[in-house]
């Protein structure tokens, strides 16, 4: 039981960890976009920060779901 555990929160902080890195990516790229770019190209820096954001948010729910819903062994 330990074990599986410790595997769930081993998978759990590398998502977070992705999460945060996917993040990180998505708002410099934003940043980019909004400043230093011109044209079609923010647009597409934009569109592409914006839906790594969202893809950023989606892990962190799944993460975070996994650590609020996992099942009680003990019941």
């Amino acid at each position: 039981m330990a074990a599986n555990q410790s595997s769930r929160a081993v998978a759990r902080r590398r998502r977070q960890l992705w999460a945060g890195v996917i993040a990180l990516v998505g708002l410099v790229l934003l940043i980019i976009g909004v400043t230093v770019a011109d044209g079609l190209a923010a647009w597409i820096e934009v569109v592409v920060a914006i839906l790594l954001l969202v893809t950023s948010y989606i892990v962190q729910h799944l993460a975070r779901r996994e650590t609020v819903y996992q099942h009680d062994e003990r019941r």
